[in-house]
């Protein structure tokens, strides 16, 4: 991953999509603090399908019932 400041990378930013299109990360600084980072587009994510999983997962019948005594003080830092 290279490091450039914001100067280099409107000067070069051509060569630096080249670079990102063989792979690399390119982080893009000012004054040597990260601001940004270019990095190869990955292209849409495929569209969900509603009930892909129908059959596939099961919820518990007491998914909802009340946590017992012990468990809900220790996520209150009571116990």
């Amino acid at each position: 991953m290279g490091i450039v400041n914001t100067h280099e990378a409107k000067t070069n930013l051509s060569r630096l999509i080249d670079e990102v299109r063989q792979g690399a990360e390119i982080v893009i600084a000012r004054a040597n603090r990260p601001v940004a980072r270019l990095v190869p587009f990955r292209g849409e994510q495929r569209p969900r399908r509603p009930g892909y999983l129908k059959g596939k997962v099961r919820v518990a019948a007491d998914f909802d019932a009340p946590l017992p005594p012990d468990v809900v003080h220790a996520f209150e830092g009571e116990g």
